[in-house]
C-alpha cells in the first residue's frame, strides 16, 4: 500500500511538471520597448507630451505668481487714499508685482477724473492681465483634441500594415494577429493618455485663472467704493 502511494505521488509530480513545462511563460516587456512598438506615429505623440508638460508647468508658475496677493494690500491702499497720500498708494501698487496691483495703480493714476473713466481704465488693464495669464493655454486645449486623433491614426496605419502583411504572406495564425493588434493599440492608448493629461491640465489652470479674476474684480469694486466714500 505504501509503495502504491509513492508511485501515485511520483506520477502526480511528473504530470504537474510536464503541464508546467508545456505552458509557455509570458514574455516580459519593458514600458519603453512597448512604446517603441507603436511605430513612427509615437514620435509626434512624444512631442505633444513634451509640449503639454512644458506649457502646463510654465503657465502654472506664472499663474501662481499672479495670484499671490498680500491680504492687507487693499487696506493699506485704502488708508493712503482716504488720508490723501496718493504718492504712497501709488508706490505701494507699483512695487507689488501682480495683476491686482497693476490694475489699482492704473486707477490711482486716474484719480480726479469721473468714476466711469477710472472704471474703464481699470477694466482695460484687467483684460490685458487676463490675456497674459491665458497666454498659450489654448495649446493644451489643442493637444487634448489632436493627441487621441494621432493615436487612432497610428492604430489604423498599423492595422493596415498588419492585414496587408497577412494578405501578402498568407500567414494568419492567432499569435501573429494578436501580437500585431496589441502593439498597434499602443498608439491609441498613448494618445488618449496624453489628451487626458492636457485636458485636465487645461481645466485646472483655467480654474486658477478664474480665482485670480475674482480677486481682481473684488479689488476693483473696493477701489471704486473707496473713491466714492468722501462724497457719501
Amino acid at each position: 500500500m505504501f509503495y502504491l502511494l509513492q508511485v501515485t505521488n511520483a506520477l502526480a509530480d511528473s504530470t504537474t511538471k510536464a503541464i508546467a513545462n508545456a505552458i509557455p511563460v509570458a514574455e516580459k516587456i519593458s514600458m519603453w520597448d512597448l512604446l517603441q512598438k507603436g511605430g513612427f506615429i509615437m514620435y509626434p505623440l512624444y512631442f505633444l507630451f513634451i509640449i503639454t508638460l512644458f506649457v502646463f508647468f510654465e503657465r502654472l508658475i506664472a499663474i501662481s505668481k499672479a495670484s499671490k496677493i498680500d491680504a492687507g494690500f487693499m487696506s493699506v491702499i485704502r488708508d493712503n487714499i482716504i488720508s490723501g497720500n496718493i504718492a504712497a498708494a501709488r508706490n505701494l501698487a507699483k512695487n507689488a508685482n501682480n495683476p491686482v496691483a497693476r490694475m489699482i495703480d492704473k486707477g490711482i493714476q486716474r484719480i480726479g477724473k469721473n468714476i466711469d473713466a477710472i472704471e474703464k481704465s481699470m477694466e482695460n488693464v484687467g483684460k490685458l492681465e487676463m490675456y497674459k495669464m491665458e497666454r498659450n493655454l489654448s495649446i493644451l486645449s489643442l493637444v487634448a483634441g489632436i493627441a487621441p486623433m494621432f493615436g487612432f491614426l497610428g492604430t489604423i496605419v498599423g492595422m493596415v500594415q498588419l492585414f496587408y502583411g497577412i494578405a501578402s504572406t498568407g500567414e494568419y495564425t492567432l499569435g501573429t494577429i494578436a501580437g500585431g493588434i496589441y502593439t498597434k493599440m499602443v498608439t491609441s492608448a498613448s494618445g488618449l493618455i496624453i489628451g487626458l493629461i492636457a485636458y485636465v491640465g487645461h481645466n485646472y489652470l483655467s480654474t486658477q485663472i478664474d480665482k485670480t479674476a475674482n480677486k481682481m474684480e473684488s479689488a476693483s469694486a473696493d477701489f471704486i467704493d473707496m473713491l466714492q466714500e468722501p462724497t457719501r
